[in-house]
């Protein structure tokens, strides 16, 4: 059989390899193809596109992709058109992969969608797009079927992907000492974010809160895989020379930390699933950042206040992202033990709402009967 696979995103391109090689568990011949990044290469993909030549973020930001994108959109819609492949595997990236899902189901090729798009949070009536041309939806937030369900789509919740994923491999203590850290001095970590727009709005002021908290804590920044590391250790020499930078080790160096300080994003559930205590900080272009406001239905911006249903940690957005506040959140955290303790109650809370590891086997399972329906 053959499955064409679009994962436009970083974080896409991670789940749809879990995805990919569960499905190669059941059936090794599978011919799956199509559109991701360097870990679904790995697990098995050909991939006729790289995700990062698409990848963007907010409206403007992404205008420079424009053009590859209206490539991959004609190369792929070919594709359904001339060699109908079994089935259309869509994985988030909403605005493209949500056109693309119309073109399979008018040359009947079934639809499935994992990592459901967010249309709970804005522009909620492309619901009834998804109801019309997605045969199934596979919901990875707990809050997610019910809203779906009640629009038509046909949805199951399968787990959150990051469950199985998200753990240390080396103890707290191991990770001090490989980066030099004082064990005895409370530590935070930084993290800006995987996209270079996201970096280039956070970074500054989450650099000038770590002036304002002082010498008191110690700092180590994770750089995304997405990253150029160099070019973000070297901003942030020019800051601070004590400053840790590490690429590939995020697990680990979140879960030896106190505290961390993160763009809001996939990053948010992993820091919670390693139960730290966050300053959520969400910042973009004013334009789009105001576009976005006019669409956007949610109370939160974090995900775990989101699968909470209450705030459990703080988010700063926009004009809020300052280095005074920052640095105000974090160290009531950092100072108060109850506010400490209660944030990481609510965030193993989160933990458990986001169902048991496994989700792509039983993301798999749902691919195979729908296929076997056919």
């Amino acid at each position: 059989m053959r499955i064409l696979l679009v994962a436009g995103e970083a974080s896409g391109d991670a789940h749809g390899a879990d995805l990919v090689s569960a499905l190669k568990a059941q059936q090794p011949q599978l011919d799956i193809f199509g559109v991701g990044g360097p870990a679904l290469r790995e697990a098995g993909m050909q991939t006729l596109v790289d995700s990062a030549a698409i990848a963007g973020m907010g409206l403007f930001e992404a205008a420079d992709k424009l053009t590859a994108l209206l490539r991959t959109y004609r190369a792929l819609t070919q594709i359904l058109r001339r060699h109908p492949p079994d089935l259309l595997l869509l994985i988030d990236f909403p605005e493209f992969n949500l056109r693309l899902a119309k073109v399979a189901k008018h040359v009947n090729v079934p639809v499935f969608y994992y990592i459901s798009p967010q249309v709970w949070a804005w522009r909620r009536k492309r619901v009834y797009t998804i109801a019309k041309w997605v045969d199934l939806l596979a919901a990875v937030f707990p809050f997610e079927p019910s809203f779906y369900s009640a629009h038509g789509c046909s949805v199951e919740f399968v787990g959150h992907p990051l469950v199985g994923r998200v753990r240390p491999t080396r103890s707290r203590d191991d990770t001090l000492r490989l980066y030099h850290l004082n064990p005895a001095q409370k530590t935070i970590v930084l993290l800006p974010g995987s996209r270079t727009q996201e970096v280039r709005y956070l970074l500054p002021p989450l650099l000038h809160a770590t002036t304002a908290l002082g010498e008191r804590y110690q700092f180590i920044l994770a750089v995304a895989s997405t990253l150029d590391r160099d070019q973000i250790e070297t901003t942030v020499r020019a800051h601070s020379a004590a400053i840790r930078v590490v690429q590939g080790d995020t697990y680990n160096i979140t879960h030896a930390a106190d505290l961390a300080v993160v763009a809001s994003g996939t990053a948010t559930l992993e820091v919670a699933l390693l139960e730290r205590p966050m300053v959520i900080v969400y910042r973009l272009a004013p334009v789009t950042y105001a576009l976005a406001r006019l669409f956007v239905r949610v109370p939160f911006i974090g995900m775990p206040n989101l699968i909470a249903e209450r705030q459990i940690v703080p988010e700063l957005i926009q004009s809020a992202v300052t280095p005074e506040r920052i640095a105000t959140e974090a160290q009531r955290l950092l100072t108060d033990a109850q506010a400490y303790s209660v944030a990481q109650d609510g965030l193993r809370e989160v933990r458990v709402r986001l169902g048991e590891p496994g989700a792509a086997k039983r993301t798999a399972d749902l691919i195979f009967n729908l296929l076997a329906q056919r």
